[in-house]
């Protein structure tokens, strides 16, 4: 599956990518080293999720991030 990140919100990417995984919030925050509360926050907008923190998620989950220059 792909998305193109700039249609959405970056809690809106938290929860797909999440959701990709299969995991509850719970167990995605354990492979992680995080909270489920701080998973919960992020996708619900409350806090924001840091650059590094989405490459360590990409990392975990093989999952590509890719970033394309707009002709």
């Amino acid at each position: 599956m792909k998305i193109i990140a700039n249609n959405y919100e970056a809690n809106e990417i938290m929860k797909i990518i999440r959701e990709w995984t299969e995991l509850s919030q719970k167990d995605f925050a354990k492979t992680i080293g995080r909270s489920r509360d701080s998973i919960n926050s992020i996708e619900n907008g409350r806090n924001r999720i840091f650059l590094n923190t989405l490459l360590e998620i990409a990392k975990v989950h093989n999952i590509k991030i890719t970033i394309e220059k707009k002709k």
